[in-house]
Formats: structure tokens, C-alpha cells, sequence
């Protein structure tokens, strides 16, 4: 048991520190392997106020992870005659839209193709909820969804399937088209028919229903100074795109699901061929990795990553910025982990890979985000030139590096395009206008230096 033991330790630690770097109030975590959760725990604070520890049992929003049970529902809908996910919307729902002239399918909101760019309703209540922003959208219902949408005809970019656009707004329409066929509220449907048959006793949808549980974390703002700020969930706004609110104990019972390919304690939640519509790839991804190699895809509902140490990884994150999640699991390898947090911080999809990595034995420093971040943790700091004549600063910014360097009068900032940081000499190159300065990180010893246009500067300590 040791070998196990000193796994999550290992987890454990890197959690931590980055909770601590991030701000981050409480986050928990479950895993899972062999259909067993073989590890849960919570860090941190569910409530600052209160001085409340997160526990594994403590309810957070899950935001957009929300988008597998809405597609979980499309399928268990299709396999029971209802629907086909080849259908045109148009069929369901009142709203008259033709990208390039070809009607929407239910498979194409499902995988995010309908060939609309995001029309960001979900932004803009998610910042109103939390007073981050004046906009307002009266959005409180599927006939709101259909007039603000009226015009989007106006909107599209391609023919559906050709390319992909995350678009919360065409889950809000697959969640009237579950209404529709199934004759219930999109709430009670996935109650009755997932949250139920699954054991998720205490995963909800409505504020009563959080308000009366006792271990619910509160969701907070990390602001940009690091302070946290006790905030509230988008309530009404947000449902079938990412309004499920869970702990991670009862998400493992999900996960748990989808390892076995629709079952779970012999429930049958949907059969295989179904779960594995949901895990095929529809449309590449348009964006790539900063810093490695690899494409990734999404089906419907689910992310898939088909390079993690040769197996796919299939999973989804979700945000109401006032709380965090991500959910992934291998297949093949029967691993799963769940993370839920109460702020924004270090991505939670980072810790995920990071503890499916130790699951299938590996070191996760082989994971190119995470050698990526504690190479960007080395760099950071306070470096000088000879003498100290001169001074300056390299911070990191989101994923980069930058050089500042600041007097009484000027100021200027740069930043730092990773080119190789693989051996022991890392090396960047530096923006500056039109120009790519060549920059270099050397270790000599237990001396870090810094070679930079004409200056060689020793880092001397940390920001």
C-alpha cells in the first residue's frame, strides 16, 4: 500500500502549492480505479467566513461539465425512439437558422459545429451574477434563449460540421428539445433519469436545494490581487450548459458510469454503443499545444485527447468563474479523477492529468504543462547585472514569461517565447517590436543566469 500512499502524497504537495500560488480557497478531489474510489480529499476552505474545511462530500457547481449529462439525456432519448441526433433542430425548436443555407442537426449543437461563434450570453450573466461586469441579459428562460438568439442567423461563420465553435447557447437549445421530447422539465428528466439510477443523491439543479444542504461550498472571486471575495452561483441563467451542481464523491458514481461504458452497480444508464458515440471524435480541436506536440478532438459533450502516454483521455472542464471543475478518465486503464473547486485558479484539468499520470505510474514531470510550469516557477525572480548596475525582473504572466524593467522614468515590459527548454540551457525568445531577441537561461551551478542582448544578469532572489 506504501507505493500508493506515496503517490497521492506526491499529489497532495503539488495541490497545495498550487492552491497556494493561485489563491484558491477549497478544492476536492476524488479517484477512481477499478469502478472503486480509491482516494478522495478535500483542501482548504468550503467557507473563509466560517473557517470550514472542504471535505469530498462538499457541493460545488460543475459548470460545463454539465454539457455530458445533457448529451447523456440526447442519447437515452435517441435510443428510445424520441429522437436522432441527425434530426434538424428546426424540427424542435422555433428558431429559424441556416448556417451558409444547411440546417443545424442535434449532433452538430452537440459537438459544438453548428457553425455559430460564440455568442457569449454565458459571459455576460456569469459577470453580472458576480457584479464583474454592467451588462445585463434577462435571460431566465428557453423563450429568452429564442429572442436573444432571433437574430443569429446573422451571425454564423460556416456550414454546420465544418468547424468548431464553443457555444453554451446551443446547449440551452438541446436542453428545450429534451423538454419538448421528453414531456418533463430538463431538470427532472436528468434527475429522474441519471442523478437517480446513478446513486447522485446530492447533486442538484436549483438554489433550494443547495441552500438546505449543509456542506456547500461558498463560491468565491479570486480578484487579481489575490483576494477572495464571497460571491453566488448564475441561478436561473445557467442550466443545461453548466448549471449542475455536485460533489466530487457523487461525480466519481458518474465517472464510474462512463469507465464502464453505460453501467454502474448494475444499472444500465445507456448502452454502450451510445457512450461511445459520445467518446468518438466529431471535430478537431482548432486550437493546438503551446509547448508540445499532439491534436486534440471533442465528441459530444466529452473532450478527447488521444496522445496521454498512449491511451485516450476523455474528459471535460467547466467554469462559472465563481467555481471550478474538471472531470477525465481513461477507458482503457479503468482511471478516472474528479476535481471541484470554489474560485478560479491553477487549472483544474492540470491536477487531473497530473493524478492520472500517477495512477498509470508515470512521472508527471513527463507531462510537457507541468515540467512547462516549474521550469516558468525556476526562471521567475529578481536578476542583476554586474555589480547589480542594473536590475531587473522576470514574472510570469497567465502562461508566459516577461522581463520588466522599471525606474523613476520608464518602464518596459517583454515577453518571453519559449523556443527550448528541455536542457540546460533554456532558451526564449524576448518580443520587442518587430524583433526576436535571443534569450538565454543558464544554470551554473547553483547560480542561475540570464543572457539577454548585450547583458548577463545572476538571479539574486525571488519576486
Amino acid at each position: 500500500m506504501r507505493p500508493l500512499a506515496d503517490k497521492f502524497e506526491k499529489l497532495e504537495d503539488f495541490i497545495f502549492r498550487k492552491m497556494s500560488e493561485t489563491n484558491l480557497p477549497g478544492l476536492s478531489i476524488a479517484a477512481i480505479k477499478d469502478g472503486d474510489m480509491i482516494y478522495s480529499r478535500g483542501f482548504g476552505f468550503k467557507n473563509l467566513s466560517n473557517g470550514f474545511s472542504a471535505t469530498p462530500e462538499t457541493l460545488y457547481c460543475i459548470g460545463s461539465v454539465t454539457k455530458s449529462f445533457t448529451c447523456l439525456a440526447i442519447m437515452q432519448l435517441q435510443e428510445k425512439g424520441a429522437l436522432s441526433v441527425e434530426d434538424p433542430i428546426e424540427e424542435y425548436v422555433p428558431l429559424k437558422i441556416r448556417p451558409k443555407g444547411e440546417p443545424i442537426k442535434i449532433w452538430h449543437l452537440m459537438s459544438h459545429t453548428s457553425g455559430i461563434p460564440a455568442l457569449a450570453y454565458a459571459e455576460a450573466v456569469i459577470r453580472q451574477a458576480t457584479k464583474a461586469s454592467e451588462k445585463w441579459l434577462p435571460i431566465s428562460s428557453y423563450q429568452d434563449m429564442l429572442t436573444f438568439m432571433a437574430d443569429a442567423d446573422k451571425w454564423v461563420h460556416s456550414k454546420p460540421g465544418e468547424r468548431w465553435f464553443y457555444l453554451n447557447e446551443g446547449y440551452i437549445l438541446l436542453g428545450y428539445i429534451i423538454e419538448k421530447v421528453s414531456g418533463e422539465e430538463y431538470a427532472d428528466y436528468v434527475k429522474r433519469h441519471i442523478l437517480e439510477p446513478l446513486g447522485m443523491k446530492r447533486s442538484y439543479f436549483h438554489k433550494e436545494e443547495v441552500e438546505k444542504d449543509p456542506d456547500a461550498a461558498v463560491p468565491y472571486i479570486v480578484a487579481k490581487n489575490g483576494e477572495r471575495i464571497p460571491s453566488t452561483y448564475p441561478f436561473g441563467a445557467i442550466l443545461s450548459d453548466g448549471g449542475l451542481i455536485s460533489s466530487v464523491v457523487d461525480m466519481a458514481k458518474y465517472v464510474k458510469m462512463f469507465i464502464n461504458y453505460g453501467e454502474s452497480d448494475g444499472e444500465r444508464i445507456a448502452s454502450k454503443h451510445s457512450i461511445k458515440e459520445m467518446m468518438k471524435p466529431r471535430i478537431r480541436l482548432p486550437h493546438e499545444p503551446f509547448i508540445s506536440k499532439g491534436v486534440r478532438y471533442y465528441g459530444y459533450g466529452l473532450g478527447i485527447r488521444p496522445d496521454f502516454f498512449g491511451y485516450n483521455l476523455i474528459g471535460h472542464g467547466g467554469s462559472v468563474l465563481v467555481s471550478t471543475a474538471y472531470m477525465g478518465f481513461v477507458p482503457e486503464k479503468g482511471i478516472g479523477v474528479v476535481i471541484l473547486a470554489n474560485g478560479s485558479g491553477y487549472p483544474l484539468s492540470y491536477i487531473g492529468e497530473y493524478t492520472l499520470a500517477l495512477l498509470l505510474g508515470k512521472d508527471p514531470m513527463e507531462l510537457p504543462v507541468v515540467r512547462y510550469g516549474e521550469v516558468l516557477d525556476e526562471l521567475a525572480g529578481v536578476y542583476e547585472t554586474y555589480k547589480g548596475t542594473m536590475r531587473v525582473t522576470v514574472t510570469k504572466r497567465g502562461s508566459l514569461l516577461q522581463i520588466e524593467r522599471k525606474d523613476k522614468y520608464t518602464e518596459f515590459t517583454m515577453p518571453l517565447i519559449p523556443v527550448d527548454i528541455e536542457g540546460k540551457v533554456k532558451v526564449f525568445h524576448a518580443i520587442s517590436m518587430d524583433m526576436k531577441v535571443p534569450t538565454e537561461f543558464i544554470k551554473e551551478d547553483e547560480d542561475l543566469f540570464l543572457i539577454y542582448e548585450r547583458y548577463k544578469l545572476k538571479k539574486v532572489g525571488k519576486i
